[in-house]
């Protein structure tokens, strides 16, 4: 399901990551730019609690490729957020990952390449299962291969809006019937 990444090559890209946000701080304390860097230190916060409750959803193939999304799909930004604290809920990790990870194939190749090409995934654990939000914002150009994606997914996908600047999916994972 796409590259296999080994400890140093994610502590390199982690470093670098956390490098360039202590940088941003710093460049904006030596402005006096104080009010900026509180926020961008607010931001790492916000940032990491998301990843904490990411973590801690029981699916780790998922999680994993979130976190290292931004590293591997250099065409588009991807931010996630995780509405509640969901530790005791199972579905299906595999079959979401892939998914996912066609989607994000999927909209590499849909989209204008260098452009402001932004996709937010909200992740809303349920009683009965998990909701997935992917909201993307950007410049569509092949807009027939996401149509062709979105006629061949199986499960509950439900296309909110799409346009050549917009889509907005919905995705419902049930609880696993599988232990």
């Amino acid at each position: 399901m796409g590259k296999e990444w080994d400890i140093v090559e994610v502590l390199r890209h982690s470093r670098h990551d956390w490098l360039n946000k202590l940088q941003l701080i710093k460049g904006n304390l030596d402005l006096n730019r104080i009010d900026r860097a509180k926020a961008v230190i607010d931001e790492i916060v916000i940032e990491t609690q998301h990843e904490t409750k990411l973590s801690n959803l029981r699916m780790p193939l998922f999680a994993a490729l979130l976190l290292k999304s931004n590293w591997e799909n250099p065409f588009f930004k991807l931010e996630y957020e995780v509405l509640l604290e969901a530790e005791s809920i199972k579905i299906d990790d595999h079959g979401m990952t892939k998914w996912t990870n066609s989607f994000f194939s999927c909209l590499n190749q849909s989209i204008e390449q260098f452009q402001e090409n932004h996709l937010s995934i909200t992740i809303e654990p349920q009683s009965d299962g998990v909701r997935f939000f992917f909201d993307f914002s950007g410049i569509i150009i092949r807009k027939e291969l996401v149509e062709k994606f979105l006629a061949e997914a199986t499960g509950d996908v439900v296309v909110k809006e799409f346009t050549e600047k917009e889509l907005a999916i919905e995705v419902f994972m049930p609880i696993s019937v599988l232990t």
